[in-house]
Parts: C-alpha cells; structure tokens; sequence
C-alpha cells in the first residue's frame, strides 16, 4: 500500500476526536485517544480514506 501524500495528512483529522492521522500501513490512527481510551483506527480502501465512526463502518459494511 503506498503511503498517503504529506499534504493530504497535513489537513484529514479524525472525525471523532479532532486530532491529527498518521498512516500506518493500511490503517490511518488517530493522535488522540477516543472514548474508549485508544486510539482510533480507520481503512484506507483502495488509497481512500473511510473516515466513519466505528458503528457507522458497521452499517456499511452490512
């Protein structure tokens, strides 16, 4: 998987939290911890950031 360009990370921020991503591998994480105490996750899919709430990637994927 290739890494996401610097200036689209500069500016995606987790949608929950409000922090800064970090790519890692196929996952972009969080900088902040969510309300569960860790960090946030979300796929990329196919290069595209999916950047819905756990309980909504649920539904979407049903």
């Amino acid at each position: 998987m290739a890494n996401l360009p610097q200036q689209l990370l500069d500016v995606l921020r987790c949608p929950v939290t409000g922090s800064r991503l970090v790519q890692e591998g196929a996952v972009l994480r969080s900088t902040a911890e969510g309300p569960d105490g860790g960090a946030l996750t979300y796929e990329l899919d196919e290069g595209i950031p999916v950047l819905l709430r756990t309980e909504l990637r649920a539904v979407r994927a049903s």
